[in-house]
């Protein structure tokens, strides 16, 4: 489903994504076309796009086509899903110690939206830190 997203595919494309929307969040996933945990994560974004287009928009950066946030934002992870409202990067605490960003491919589109809503709500306050609907700490499951 990745064809049927929106490609950034420059760093000054990125830029200009994050700059530009002032109203929506915007929505990155950072990772590889070709990759199995990528292709899961772009299915369940196109599955959301629909409704959640009022207040976000998502996008899809390849990392080795675009290599220049790699080290800025530390996508070391398959796949990297980053939040940004009004030029400002959204974090969000999904319990999991690293509040910069979703790294793997989520599996129900309607916790994926509750995450979108969640930080869009939180960003509309002024808020920098979010904390997720849901807790997706591996501490309670055996």
């Amino acid at each position: 489903m990745s064809y049927m997203l929106s490609h950034l595919t420059s760093a000054w494309q990125v830029d200009q994504a994050i700059v530009r929307e002032q109203e929506r969040l915007v929505v990155i996933r950072f990772g590889h076309d070709w990759d199995r945990e990528c292709m899961k994560m772009d299915e369940l974004l196109y599955k959301a796009a629909h409704d959640v287009k009022d207040f976000a928009v998502i996008y899809l950066v390849d990392i080795d086509q675009v290599p220049d946030f790699n080290a800025m934002y530390e996508l070391y992870d398959r796949v990297n899903v980053m939040f940004f409202y009004r030029n400002k990067h959204m974090m969000i605490d999904l319990g999991t110690g690293n509040n910069n960003k979703i790294n793997w491919a989520m599996n129900d589109k309607q916790e994926l939206i509750d995450v979108f809503e969640t930080i869009y709500r939180g960003a509309r306050k002024g808020r920098g830190l979010v904390i997720s609907p849901k807790d997706y700490s591996t501490k309670y499951r055996y």
